[in-house]
């Protein structure tokens, strides 16, 4: 990855790739997650990441087989299946967990484990198939000869079989190999040597995608939003342009929602029945109430709380602020730190200076508050329900409601001194 992070830190529709895994562990059904990491510092991070599952240290890199006998204190403890994945597979599905579980249990195998046909099978470790169909061996791509690779089902490195059978079997692993290394595919000779049978389940090739560069991310990210936008129209979401739509893992769209092109979701952002996102806006940890209207070009930061049939314009940014029902921000307008009432507007240009440089501030507006352009509102600030602020106030002080503000400097007039100006040679003081 070419990167300070640890690769499964790395974030896939908003976080990270090995909380994909560990979350799809849960809905498969598994009670408890265990993730090996290495020692170094940058791993420091992962315990939050997939909290409050724990997270074991690999302190020597020995291969895949001594990573997953790091966990053999929760292996010697659980009571029932296991399963090994790999942090930077996030892509599994638990449909296809579940049905790995079940074709070891019905074909009363001791081990199972996940295979896929690649459209090019490449350097893949190769899963030969007895007569009787079940598991031969795993032959990596360099130890097998013409024959071997010309077999199309490779090997996806998911396993999955009873605690206890799993912790044995690694534990007799090896590392007589040329590099040294205790293979998790060696287990598959160790069972069949007890007598177990070894069966596969196959998934599609998306499934098991690695990610390992910056460009196998990318890839990863396309398959992960083509998942989201189809569970989004399916729940009742209309994206126009759905290929230009980007998602987080838990953004929330209700609906007869309608997402114009070219918007950007982050993290924890919830869209109500109704509301229309229209195009070159960006959301994060929002919520959009039903039926309100935000962009185009607008910015919704983490806090923002959009009223019912509210509406944002094009260049409006509201962060930690509440719209309202039926509130109006259409204009270049920035919101931070704030409360807006029902059925205010807020004019072009209206900031509020929610930050002195040491601590931020908050700005409370009223109901039915009318706000002229370019006004500045100096918090911490009340603006009483229905009072009129001037379009081009600065307001440092609170108004009462219904009542009308000026804050800004009186007009003068100065008669024929722009002719005077513009005469050639004349003085201009």
């Amino acid at each position: 990855m070419r990167s300070s992070m640890p690769k499964p830190l790395h974030r896939l529709a908003g976080r990270p790739l090995v909380t994909h895994v560990v979350e799809a562990c849960a809905e498969a059904g598994f009670g408890r997650a265990v993730v090996v990491a290495g020692p170094e510092p940058a791993f420091a991070p992962m315990r939050a990441a997939v909290a409050p599952h724990p997270c074991v240290v690999q302190h020597d890199r020995l291969g895949t087989a001594h990573a997953a006998l790091a966990a053999a204190a929760a292996l010697a403890e659980a009571r029932g299946e296991a399963m090994v994945l790999y942090g930077d597979v996030p892509l599994v599905r638990p449909a296809t967990m579940r049905a790995l579980v079940a074709r070891r249990r019905e074909a009363g195998a001791g081990l199972a484990l996940l295979a896929f046909r690649p459209a090019d099978a490449a350097q893949y470790g190769r899963v030969i198939l007895g007569g009787d169909g079940f598991v031969a061996r795993i032959v990596e791509w360099r130890d097998a000869d013409a024959a071997e690779r010309a077999v199309g089902l490779c090997n996806a490195g998911l396993f999955c079989a009873a605690a206890a059978d799993l912790l044995r079997w690694l534990r007799q692993v090896r590392n007589v190999n040329a590099k040294g290394e205790y293979y998790l595919t060696d287990i598959v000779a160790i069972a069949r040597a007890e007598g177990a049978r070894v069966v596969h389940a196959e998934a599609p090739t998306e499934e098991v995608l690695g990610v390992n560069s910056r460009a196998e991310l990318a890839a990863a990210e396309a398959v992960v939003q083509r998942r989201l936008r189809a569970a989004a129209m399916e729940g009742g979401a209309t994206l126009l342009a759905p290929e230009t739509v980007f998602l987080s893992w838990d953004t929330r769209l209700g609906a007869d929602v309608t997402v114009h092109p070219h918007v950007v979701f982050g993290p924890g952002v919830t869209v109500e029945d109704g509301a229309e996102i229209r195009s070159f806006s960006h959301l994060e940890a929002c919520r959009v109430g039903p039926g309100a209207t935000i962009g185009p070009f607008a910015r919704l930061r983490p806090g923002a709380e959009i009223g019912a049939g509210a509406h944002v314009g094009n260049f409006v940014e509201i962060k930690n602020t509440a719209l309202g029902a039926g509130a109006k921000a259409n204009h270049l307008a920035y919101l931070g730190d704030a409360t807006v009432g029902a059925g205010s507007n807020i004019g072009a240009g209206t900031i509020t200076c929610n930050y002195d440089g040491i601590a931020k501030h908050r700005t409370t507006i009223g109901t039915g508050v009318f706000v002229g352009s370019n006004a500045t509102l100096v918090a911490p600030l009340t603006l009483g329900d229905g009072s009129f602020i001037a379009a081009g106030s600065t307001i440092t002080a609170d108004v009462a409601p219904d009542a009308m503000a000026f804050g800004r400097a009186r007009q003068t007039e100065k008669p024929n001194r722009a002719a005077r100006f513009r005469a050639p040679g004349k003085e201009k003081g």
